[in-house]
């Protein structure tokens, strides 16, 4: 792989423009951009242009429970309620937990749907169900058996418009991948560029140089300025389109938060903050479809909250507060920017947690904790944005949180939402390996807001 961080005399060799893009910005086992391009023209399947619209995604690993967030049961047993009250919001008939009071300034920039369910309640089939709308699960690949959210829109939408990728993947990975970047049966031509702390090009720039401006300043600017010095045969369009995106301005600025005030760094805050201002600043330069996932030296990194894995209420209190900020900083800053009809924000995990609670002695300091386990028959989801009703409840859960009795949704629903959104017709089919049609979606997105 050409090694573009080197600077001293004699530590790289000269590099023609070719010779880059063959490097690629993907890294797909020796896959050229332009080579990866051409493949992509030559696809006869569903393909239509981009709209203006864009989807964030903001994915909680590990099935966040819904009865200390956005679907609170004070009124039942002790061991359904948990340990914290809710509150009150500036909507009247939203509460939230009470360790969410920037949520509860702000309910009327956000809809919770209260009433999604399925029925896949391990995380290795949870998450495909989630993210791709079907639960099968690669061992060997630790990843979804099908096309997820990102690879679709992805193969849709045609990998790069305007020198920018058209879906992302930001953060925590599953395994071996970022959740809804996985292809499944598809070729991984079609997977979404992932970043883990930085814009990683794929071109041997360390991922942790990028977090300092001047280094990725200083990247970048070397890399074109070598290869604008050289010699070369003049470039087809595939390698003109794959050579905006590894030495464009454009992506280079779309990662680099420096740009941003002060005041609006300091809103986000560092690490998932950091990455979520940066969802916004790739979503606003052109980018269709975000996922930022929760980095893994987080306070907020996993809700799997077994009681074996930990006390939930003391985790609680430690990753809501910053998911608080988190979730509200990005939420106000899109409507403040006036991007909230073009952009939808979601936040999900893979399921919900068991209504009712149980101790169990933790498996890493042997002390009884409380937690709950994996449900996945009923969960929270928040949305905002995307011209989507905000200030509401949509459907609801029985007196004990352990499914819908009201407005049942699915995740196919919210993917058809998704895909509605950003321009998408999810009643669409794509051949698997055998020839036959998958449609991209079978649920219908949500009209009844």
């Amino acid at each position: 792989m050409l090694d573009i961080t080197q600077t001293g005399s004699g530590s790289h060799s000269r590099a023609d423009r070719r010779s880059i893009l063959r490097a690629g910005m993907l890294g797909l086992g020796g896959l050229g951009l332009a080579d990866f391009f051409r493949m992509q023209a030559q696809a006869t399947e569903y393909r239509t242009t981009p709209t203006r619209k864009s989807v964030i995604l903001l994915w909680q690993q590990g099935g966040p429970s819904h009865l200390e967030t956005y679907d609170m049961k004070p009124d039942a047993v002790r061991d359904i309620r948990g340990p914290f009250s809710p509150i009150s919001s500036n909507v009247s008939g939203i509460d939230v937990c009470e360790l969410l009071p920037m949520h509860a300034a702000i309910a009327d920039k956000f809809t919770l749907i209260r009433s999604c369910s399925h029925n896949w309640s391990g995380h290795n089939d949870g998450i495909p169900m989630m993210v791709s709308g079907y639960p099968g699960w690669d061992d060997s690949r630790h990843e979804s058996t099908n096309p997820e959210l990102g690879a679709v829109v992805n193969r849709v939408f045609g990998q790069v418009q305007n020198g920018m990728p058209v879906a992302v993947g930001m953060g925590a990975r599953h395994y071996s991948y970022v959740p809804t970047t996985a292809t499944g049966y598809w070729s991984d031509t079609f997977r979404p560029p992932t970043v883990d702390k930085g814009l990683n090009t794929g071109v041997s720039i360390e991922i942790s140089r990028l977090n300092d401006r001047r280094q990725l300043l200083d990247s970048f600017d070397d890399l074109k300025r070598r290869v604008d010095s050289d010699s070369v045969v003049a470039a087809d369009s595939f390698q003109e389109q794959a050579f905006d995106i590894i030495s464009g301005s454009k992506a280079r600025d779309a990662f680099d938060v420096s740009l941003e005030d002060e005041a609006t760094r300091n809103r986000y805050g560092d690490g998932w903050g950091k990455q979520a201002l940066q969802a916004r600043r790739l979503v606003e330069a052109g980018v269709n479809f975000v996922t930022v996932g929760v980095p893994g030296d987080s306070e907020i990194y996993n809700w799997d909250d077994h009681a074996v894995n930990g006390d939930l209420p003391t985790a609680m209190r430690q990753r809501l507060p910053r998911f608080d900020r988190v979730v509200t900083a990005l939420i106000e800053d899109v409507h403040q920017r006036g991007l909230a009809e073009d952009v939808l924000i979601v936040v999900t995990g893979e399921f919900g947690r068991t209504p009712k609670g149980n101790l169990r002695k933790g498996n890493s300091d042997g002390k009884m904790n409380w937690g709950r386990d994996h449900w996945a028959s009923a969960m929270s989801i928040l949305v905002s944005g995307g011209n989507i009703p905000m200030g509401q409840v949509y459907g609801a859960t029985n007196s004990k949180g352990e499914h819908p009795v009201h407005r049942k949704v699915s995740p196919q629903d919210i993917h058809a939402t998704i895909y509605h959104h950003l321009g998408i017709d999810y009643r669409k089919t794509f051949n698997d390996p055998a020839g036959r049609p998958i449609h991209i979606c079978y649920g219908e997105h949500i009209t009844n807001w």
